[in-house]
């Protein structure tokens, strides 16, 4: 049985995980306000439902977003994929800011709501806001486990689980290729 899990995920898993990546195409620019100036957010040029500030709701075919996303972020946040452990940019990253749903921009975690769970992937002990994410019920790959999804999008971040630590005990399990980290210093820049 192992083994043939494991011939399924290096034939058909492997290449959803990141094995290409296409560029996306032209589209709307995406673009960040701030005080007195609009600028485009770096990587979300062709991205028209990207935005740090706008929390409405998004209803997007999976079809539009395959248009719009690399191929592994596609992968992962429209199809429900996983990267694999200790692989991804936010596994054992320290640094302090906020973290962003990579497809829509959605606020989802602060830095100080990461902890070190050594399971390989970004854990978090809750969310940014209640409503910054929606759950729902897996029970996929033999498993009943709990979907953590954008409240805005819909894109799969990942699971879950209650051995984390206190004051909630719980482990928000993410995917570091569905995040995208903004330092403290770029959220609160100094004014002259």
């Amino acid at each position: 049985m192992f083994m043939q899990k494991l011939i399924f995920l290096l034939i058909f898993a492997w290449p959803l995980m990141g094995g290409c990546q296409t560029k996306p195409k032209p589209n709307t620019p995406a673009t960040m306000s701030t005080e007195n100036t609009q600028t485009t957010i770096p990587g979300h040029e062709n991205n028209p439902y990207y935005s740090r500030t706008d929390t409405k709701k998004l209803n997007v075919s999976n079809e539009e977003w395959k248009k719009i996303l690399p191929a592994d972020v596609y992968s992962v946040s429209r199809l429900a994929g996983t990267e694999r452990a200790f692989t991804g940019k936010f596994w054992d990253f320290t640094g302090l800011g906020k973290y962003y749903c990579a497809v829509c921009g959605n606020a989802l975690f602060r830095a100080d709501q990461k902890f070190s769970s050594s399971c390989g992937w970004p854990s978090f002990f809750e969310p940014l806001r209640k409503d910054a994410v929606e759950y729902k019920r897996d029970q996929t790959h033999g498993m009943d486990r709990v979907e953590v999804l954008c409240a805005r999008c819909n894109s799969h971040l990942g699971h879950v689980f209650e051995d984390g630590p206190p004051p909630t005990g719980l482990r928000f399990c993410m995917n570091s290729i569905a995040l995208e980290f903004e330092p403290e210093n770029a959220l609160n820049p100094k004014k002259p």
